[in-house]
């Protein structure tokens, strides 16, 4: 497992927005992980986000609905076993978010701190849209892991990217109601445009700034899609007082 990242992986970094790590964790750790979820998921272990709760297109219309209580994320993960929580402040991403953050960067318990769930049948499709719309730090400038548990492909709803888009500024009027970027305007043609697919192999880490617009579409095969997400902040990036994203202690690296 590499754990620090060449001057060429930083920059790479810096300019794109995004970052992918072959091979971070072994298929036996990944495995463990996915029957872990499955665990918690048949047993219902709460905190729960579920498919209706996120509003989202063509999601449910609530948990009561047809297919209401499709789980969506499985949340908290670092509270729910020393294993998850073990990962997620190990050198295998300790040591890359620390030359890109800085020494002294937390892991954020409020955000991502997850196990991501695309289930196959009321999964929905996610717009584009930029993390820090949901976050309240002093800069919007925080890094999330997205380990892939199982192979990620465009077929069950892979991470789509727009490379740079981390630096553009976006005027408000290019954005809906919930912060997600118009895909009927003519002035965001050509950002969308270029956007990306980003399949990962089972054990890869994709690292990715908070302000890179991303979506996915919905997991059209028969298996569940298991994805583990955890987000980073730089020492003097905290959360401000009060909102959500202070909701949680932070977990030094």
């Amino acid at each position: 497992m590499m754990t620090m990242l060449s001057i060429t992986q930083q920059q790479e970094f810096e300019a794109q927005g995004f970052l992918v790590l072959r091979q971070q964790a072994s298929a036996a750790f990944c495995n463990d992980v996915v029957s872990f979820a499955e665990q918690q998921l048949a047993l219902h272990v709460e905190p729960i986000e579920y498919e209706a709760d996120t509003r989202y297109p063509g999601a449910p219309a609530s948990r009561d609905a047809e297919g209401g209580r499709t789980a969506r994320r499985l949340l908290q993960a670092c509270a729910r076993d020393t294993r998850l929580a073990q990962w997620a402040t190990g050198p295998g991403l300790a040591d890359p978010l620390l030359q890109l953050l800085g020494e002294g960067a937390l892991l954020s318990q409020s955000h991502h701190n997850c196990i991501m769930t695309k289930q196959p049948q009321y999964s929905t499709a996610t717009g584009w849209h930029r993390d820090s719309r949901y976050w309240n730090f002093e800069r919007a400038e925080l890094i999330s892991s997205w380990l892939a548990l199982r192979n990620e492909t465009l077929e069950n709803g892979c991470l789509l990217v727009i490379p740079g888009s981390h630096k553009r500024d976006i005027d408000a009027a290019q954005l809906d109601a919930a912060q997600f970027l118009r895909t009927d305007l003519p002035q965001n043609q050509e950002l969308l445009a270029q956007a990306q697919p980003v399949p990962l192999q089972q054990g890869d880490v994709l690292l990715f700034h908070s302000n890179l617009f991303h979506a996915a579409g919905k997991n059209q095969t028969a298996a569940t899609k298991f994805s583990m997400v955890f987000t980073y902040r730089a020492a003097d990036n905290p959360p401000l007082p009060g909102t959500r994203s202070a909701a949680y202690p932070e977990i030094a690296l």
